[in-house]
This record gives C-alpha cells, structure tokens and sequence, in this order.
C-alpha cells in the first residue's frame, strides 16, 4: 500500500478512539444502607445556617415514597422554619433545641387502615413512623443533623398550630447542620445483643 494512502487511514483509525485508552470516570463511593442507618446519630445542637430548600424538597420527597398500610398514606407534614412558628415550638417543647427546620408529622385517623381484628388498632402511628424513618434518613445523607421528638403535649401542638381536627400529631423531626463538636451521645452504641431481641422458631 503506497505512504499517500496508509496515512489518512492511520489518521481515521486515531479519529475513531483505536489511540490511547482513557481512564475511566471514578464512580462516586456511597455509603451502603446499613452503614449510613449505623452512623446516623440524634443532634441536639445546631449551628444558625439555614437548611437550603433542596434539601428540604429532597427530605419531603422520602417521606412521599415512604410504604404505608395499603398505600392509603393518611399522614400530613407541616414544616415549622419562620421566625415565629420555631419560636412557637420552642416554647411548646424543650427538645426543639432551636433547630432552624422542625418537621411535624401527623396522621388523620379517618384515612388510616383500619384493623378489622381490633376497632382500636389503627395504621396511623405506624404509618407516621415509617414516613418519619425515611426523612430521618434522607436528612442525615444530606448533610444535616435531626432528633425525633415526641416530647410535648399534641393538644397544645394542636391547638398552637390551629390543626384540623382529624390530624393526630405524631412526633416531630427537628432538622439543621450541626454545630460544631457535635458528637454522638454515649448511648447512641449501646446495643442490645441480637440474642436478647430475635427469637427464631
């Protein structure tokens, strides 16, 4: 084959990526469920930055994806983070610990599953926990610090809030950055043996 015509055929092969091979892209390492569920831990000090609304959208959008009794999802959120309603919540409870953000969870009894075995027996709580579980998770994977609180009085939440009638509050989720040396409390490892709570038969 003449030299005029192997040249552009060398040049195409180059065109065509048969040069040196690129390195691949590193993937982004990320932490496995049982090891962000692990290092998770309760924050009760914030630092004052504001929590950005992408990540408020992201932490709403777990809940929205979260199981509930035949997927009847009977639970409202109320998101607390204006001056006046964390006020509010901090005079309502001592666990806000002046988070920026406090999610409220409710759950409206007339919408739960009802259990056909027990008329007392209804998803509503449970339901609430699930969706709480994940926006617990998803806050932490975003950066941020959280608490669940069920230390205060629904009728006064209630009432303060002016709630319809038909939500029940759950619990609140406090949620911000946090401060600075926060650390998990000795308590946050202290397991029990899996002996002492699975029994298989």
């Amino acid at each position: 084959m003449k030299l005029k015509m192997l040249i552009p055929l060398l040049s195409a092969a180059v065109v065509c990526g048969c040069g040196p091979k690129s390195e691949p892209t590193p993937q982004k390492s990320h932490p496995s469920f049982l090891e962000l569920a692990s290092a998770r831990f309760s924050v009760r000090y914030y630092d004052t930055k504001p929590v950005e609304q992408e990540k408020l959208d992201a932490i709403l959008a777990a809940a929205r994806v979260a199981p509930t009794a035949k997927n009847l999802q009977p639970y409202h959120i109320f998101v607390f983070k204006s001056e006046a309603a964390i006020k509010k919540v901090n005079e309502l409870t001592r666990c806000a610990y002046s988070a920026p953000v406090v999610f409220l969870v409710c759950y409206d009894k007339t919408k739960a599953w009802q259990n056909p075995f027990d008329a007392n027996d209804n998803s509503g709580v449970m339901d609430a926990s699930i969706v709480g579980t994940h926006m617990m998770l998803e806050a932490f994977d975003q950066g941020l610090g959280s608490c669940w609180v069920k230390y205060f009085d629904p009728k006064a939440i209630a009432a303060a809030f002016e709630l319809p009638e038909n939500l029940t509050p759950s619990f609140m989720l406090d949620v911000g950055y946090p401060a600075p040396g926060v650390a998990p409390s000795p308590m946050h490892s202290a397991k029990r043996e899996a002996e002492e709570l699975v029994t298989y038969r």
